[in-house]
């Protein structure tokens, strides 16, 4: 998700409290950011936050980071947390390719992959967030028992992203290629701004869940 750039934006993330600023020396050490052992859940491009503030809000016994590279988007779910602060939240305006050196082995629970950047060219496939090169760098923080969740409205980039799980050794263990109308896979689904504007216009939404 991008925006206009709007001025400020790195001055006010840098000082904001719901921001970590030190991520690459918290491996192994992030429930002590929380003050609990409960699970850690990941949205890498949260975008605004709106689907994340909702899952904190719903789920006190689950940590949750949202991780959004673009400053000027970050900003905007910085003014929503400061209008709601949630204890179970935190923030991270970091590149998602740098996971492995934020966190530990297993140290994530899930990981949230909402409406990623489809990088159409093929030379860029690599930046996908569902590539292999991105599943590779999940594998090595998520929990044995842990899963991806990821939705788009961008056939092409849903196709991909099955290739790339049945490459990499991931198993499927949920998928639809239209959510808002499968009662099984959209059962207590929490919609995005971006999921909020491509279903009104009647695109269909694509998701999968993916295990290894």
């Amino acid at each position: 998700m991008r925006l206009k750039h709007i001025k400020g934006a790195e001055e006010a993330i840098a000082v904001n409290e719901f921001v970590v600023h030190d991520a690459k020396e918290r491996p192994g050490k992030w429930h002590e950011l929380f003050g609990n052992d409960h699970p850690i859940h990941i949205e890498i491009g949260m975008g605004k936050g709106q689907f994340l503030m909702e899952l904190a809000r719903r789920n006190p016994d689950i940590n949750y980071l949202g991780m959004e590279r673009y400053s000027s988007v970050l900003l905007r779910a910085l003014q929503k947390m400061e209008e709601e602060p949630l204890p179970n939240l935190y923030f991270l305006c970091e590149d998602a390719a740098e996971l492995p050196e934020m966190f530990a082995k297993e140290e994530l629970n899930r990981i949230y992959l909402n409406f990623s950047d489809p990088w159409p060219k093929a030379r860029h496939a690599k930046r996908r967030l569902t590539s292999t090169e991105f599943l590779a760098r999940y594998n090595q923080v998520l929990a044995a028992d842990g899963h991806i969740e990821f939705k788009t409205d961008n056939m092409d980039l849903f196709d991909f992203s099955l290739e790339s799980v049945e490459e990499a050794g991931w198993k499927l263990v949920g998928c639809s290629r239209d959510l808002h109308h499968d009662p099984t896979m959209n059962e207590g689904n929490i919609m995005t701004e971006y999921e909020e504007k491509f279903s009104a216009k009647g695109n269909p939404i694509y998701k999968l869940i993916a295990v290894r």
